[in-house]
């Protein structure tokens, strides 16, 4: 039987938070397209209700898709200090989220993601949708460029998970490839 693995993608914020969700199994091996959307947080004026809607959303959606693993952005320093100790708040409030209903939790940085979609650490948003949809075969709405950033951020992921040369996995890999071919390896 082929383990199913759901992943939920997070692009954190206090004001937008973006949501996407994946799920591969070990037989067919490719990603697929569950759902995405955004939480606009932009009418609630008090910002620990913020927290605690991001926490209630992201429980549920864990819920919702049976979510194994929630791949979360991780903050990233930029003219305003107060944007990285909101955005780190949002982040954590989802961290907790997961974690209260057992999901693993897994950090990338934005750049990681661009990087892991589109080859190029500074790719717009407009490039990593564009990217997202056509390796996901999904048409997405200029309104959710939040959401194809979360995915993005599932997507990276993915491809942590399913790359060889990756150190947890690597290192499975080649002790499983010595174990299975002693003769190949060479002791001078």
């Amino acid at each position: 039987m082929a383990k199913i693995r759901t992943i939920l993608g997070i692009d954190p914020g206090t004001n937008i938070l973006g949501f996407g969700v994946i799920r591969l199994d070990d037989h067919s091996g490719k990603p697929e397209y569950l759902g995405m959307g955004v939480l606009d947080l932009r009418k609630e004026s008090d910002p620990y209700e913020k927290l605690a809607v991001i926490s209630r959303k992201v429980g549920e959606l864990c819920e919702e898709y049976s979510v194994t693993d929630l791949a979360v952005e991780s903050p990233f320093y930029g003219k305003n200090a107060q944007v990285i100790f909101k955005l780190g708040r949002a982040q954590g409030s989802a961290i907790i989220a997961a974690k209260q209903r057992g999901v693993s939790v897994y950090e990338y940085a934005p750049r990681k993601a661009k990087i892991a979609i589109c080859g190029n650490g500074a790719a717009s948003k407009e490039q990593v949708a564009m990217m997202v949809e056509k390796t996901l075969g999904i048409d997405v709405e200029a309104k959710y460029l939040d959401a194809t950033d979360a995915l993005a951020i599932a997507m990276c992921h993915y491809y942590q998970l399913t790359n060889p040369m990756t150190s947890t996995v690597a290192a499975t890999s080649w002790e499983k490839f010595i174990a299975a071919n002693p003769d190949r390896i060479s002791h001078s």
